[in-house]
């Protein structure tokens, strides 16, 4: 036999120790049966090493003394195999309830090792296992479980001497027990909870629970992040990555879909921190996920009370002002770009007035469904206001995809203008912007598309991105209409009116009024600055209202004043003129001033009566039912045929000046104008040139028939007390031929 090595001992605990430690870390699930297993190997090991050293002593010893296993704090048995010596120390004597002198017996052996009868396969099993479990009834009737652990200390020819040294499971097997019920327990509080657990020590792999596993239809508890992302619902994951990008030791939380087990997505409430790692443990992140559809349900007719635009059924401006921020906060963490396009459909009023409001409603539901086609993963489209919507889109690095969406829902738009509408032109016009870039806030952002969509001037199917020199120009825009409102309740708006004069006698036949806007220190500004401001933001009501209302007062008071009568001429805008009470409006200025309706004249453009002819036609009739003469100016610079002539109940057309400035030259414009003239006269319809600036233009337009003038020739726009000064000068002169 080799003599007992301590050095060579130390080592090879030190490598078991080892050995050990990387089992429970690479597999967990082996860990406790590997640490009994350890313990008792440990254990054992220095009471065989002590009593092999102490037999080495003592080579003249046939047997091992069994003082030295007699005391010690472990189960011991020491036997032969014909079991012709047996020894069972005090701790194991305690245990099995027999006496010392009970103790070298066969049945206590077959007890301790759980062996009911002689059982020579029996005991091979333990000879030949490192450890081997048995349990039995100690002395107070309880069950004791001891791993037995044994080792060949002797052989010779006859027989051979073995050590047996247990140790107890039985306070592990109660831990173990306990652990079991508690896990039980938690998944089971788990599963009655609807709690799914999900937990990841390297932001790649995630370990779920087992409800976890059942809410979503995993197949096994371990899923990589790009699978678990796959999962969540398109539009709910740049919030996902949010949170892993954000995960902090603070608890936070977020609202997502997930596709679920019945392969529908659910809603799920997911809260979520991360711990740090120390010397001895992981990092971990993760949390717990709460399926929560049923409340997200409920809080559906709440939300769409808030935030569910009612006539289009997309979000409102609540949603989109809360939706956006969170957008644009994600934007600055994850180094994501957006854009932001405002819309605006063009002329929307007109439609509502004309076609009315079940026909305005049906646009802007349609509208709305538009724009919802080109909304993309995490993006929005919402009604700002009246006809103002808005759509947020994800910027993939394309600089033309705002314009090329436009043009996209342009084309659509525009297919809608059937049976009832088939007289509109639909058409919208845009601006947008660019978050994070473009500002400090969403709201800043929007600012700015909104700035882009002004700075087009009101123009048809417009399309402009942000500048930032644009935000000069409209606060200038923004300024200039403050002013303007003030303005019009300082009463700083005054009519100047141009003469109109009746060529075949030289008389004054008429005036033309022409807004004015005289600031305070003498200012002139020229309508051309304020009234298209005037016509977005709705003032132009005010001041068409004012131009009607003092142009029927100043004509009366010129009759009163003894002058000769003459015609007023006001112009009406669009939103004038598309009011469906306009007639009621012109009524009420006639009768509030007494004017006579035939000494009133509105002049609309070609563009305008023509944009709906069939309610231009209908509006036109009810003012010539009160008497009132109608008159089409600028004809000829638009679209227009001339058949028009014969559906429009006009009684004057004007000839825009563009054909009158160098008719004396130019053959073409002669024939257009004398053309139009012949015409004109053959529907009872008389004619007057504007823009005349010489005698010759006046002659000309003269021999070809032409009834009236107007221009500089005559007369530039001027105050009411300056045409008084007119009429009186020129009294000799009205009937008398240039």
């Amino acid at each position: 036999m080799h003599k007992f090595n301590p050095l060579a001992a130390t080592l090879i605990i030190t490598a078991a120790t080892a050995a050990v430690g990387a089992v429970c870390f690479i597999r967990p699930e082996m860990a406790l049966a590997t640490i009994i297993v350890y313990l008792s190997t440990i254990i054992f090991l220095p009471i065989l090493l002590a009593i092999l050293a102490w037999t080495q002593k003592n080579k003249t010893s046939s047997l091992i003394k069994p003082e030295v296993a007699e005391n010690l704090n472990t189960e011991m048995i020491i036997w032969s195999d014909d079991f012709s010596y047996v020894f069972i120390n005090k701790k194991l004597r305690t245990l099995l309830g027999i006496s010392e002198n009970e103790a070298n017996k066969k049945p206590a052996v077959w007890k301790a090792f759980g062996i009911n009868a002689p059982d020579s396969k029996g005991f091979e099993k333990i000879v030949g296992s490192k450890s081997y479990e048995t349990r039995f009834k100690n002395a107070d009737g309880t069950i004791t479980s001891i791993a037995w652990s044994t080792s060949l200390v002797k052989k010779s020819k006859k027989k051979c001497l073995y050590l047996s040294t247990g140790f107890n499971l039985t306070e592990i097997k109660k831990m173990k027990v306990n652990l079991a019920s508690a896990n039980d327990f938690f998944n089971s509080s788990m599963e009655l909870a609807e709690i799914g657990i999900i937990i990841s020590t390297d932001g790649k792999k995630y370990i779920a629970s087992s409800e976890l596993i059942r809410m979503l239809g995993l197949k096994n508890n371990s899923i990589s992040l790009g699978d678990f992302r796959a999962l969540v619902h398109p539009n709910d994951r740049i919030a996902f990555d949010s949170a892993i990008k954000s995960c902090s030791s603070e608890i936070k939380s977020i609202e997502m879909r997930i596709k679920s087990a019945d392969s529908g997505y659910h809603w799920y409430s997911y809260r979520y921190k991360s711990i740090k790692g120390t010397e001895n443990t992981l990092p971990l992140f993760g949390g717990a996920l709460l399926d929560s559809t049923q409340e997200h349900e409920k809080d559906a007719l709440i939300e769409r009370l808030a935030y569910i635009d009612e006539v289009t059924e997309i979000a409102n401006r609540n949603k989109l002002m809360n939706a956006g921020q969170e957008i644009y906060d994600t934007c600055r963490l994850l180094n994501y770009s957006y854009w932001i396009i405002v819309l605006d459909i063009d002329r929307f009023h007109i439609i509502n007035d004309t076609c009315g409001y079940t026909n305005g409603n049906f646009v802007l539901r349609n509208f709305a469904h538009i724009l919802y086609k080109f909304v993309t993963p995490g993006g929005l489209a919402a009604r700002i206001s009246g006809d103002n919507f808005a759509l947020i889109l994800r910027d993939y690095g394309s600089d033309e995809l705002p314009v090329r969406t436009v043009k996209s829902i342009q084309d659509e738009f525009s297919k809608l203008a059937v049976d009832e509408l088939s007289s509109i032109n639909l058409s919208c016009s845009a601006g947008y912007s660019r978050m994070p870039e473009d500002g400090d806030s969403f709201l800043e952002v929007i600012e700015h598309a909104e700035f882009a969509l002004k700075s087009s001037g009101g123009s048809q199917s417009s399309i402009s991105g942000y500048e930032s020199s644009m935000h000069d120009s409209i606060i200038v825009r923004s300024e200039l209409e403050k002013s303007l409102a003030l303005a019009l309740d300082n009463n700083e708006l005054s009519l100047f009116y141009q003469p109109k004069i009746e060529l075949s006698t030289g008389r004054l036949m008429g005036v033309e009024a022409l807004i004015r806007w005289i600031k305070p220190d003498g200012t002139i500004v020229s309508p051309d600055d304020f009234v298209p401001i005037a016509e977005r933001s709705h003032l132009i009501g005010r001041i068409s209202e004012f131009v009607l209302n003092e142009g029927c007062r100043q004509n009366v008071l010129w009759q009163k004043m003894g002058f000769p009568k003459i015609v007023m001429s006001i112009n009406f805008t669009s939103t004038d003129f598309y009011q469906t009470d306009l007639k009621e409006k012109v009524f009420e200025a006639l009768a509030k001033t007494g004017l006579d309706p035939r000494w009133l004249e509105v002049e609309l453009t070609e563009s305008l009566a023509l944009n709906d002819i069939d309610f231009a036609v209908s509006q036109m009739n009810k003012l010539r039912e009160l008497g009132v003469k109608l008159a089409m100016d600028d004809f000829g610079t638009g679209y227009s045929s001339l058949s028009y002539l014969q559906t429009l109940p006009i009684t004057l057309l004007k000839l825009d000046r563009s054909f009158i400035t160098d008719i004396e030259h130019d053959n073409i414009a002669y024939e257009i104008v004398s053309a139009v003239i012949r015409i004109a006269k053959s529907k009872k319809i008389e004619t007057i040139a504007e823009g005349i600036e010489n005698s010759v233009q006046e002659s000309i337009l003269r021999m070809a028939g032409c009834d009236y003038a107007q221009g500089f020739l005559y007369g530039k726009p001027m105050p009411p007390e300056k045409l008084q000064q007119f009429f009186e000068q020129n009294l000799n002169g009205f009937n008398k031929i240039r």
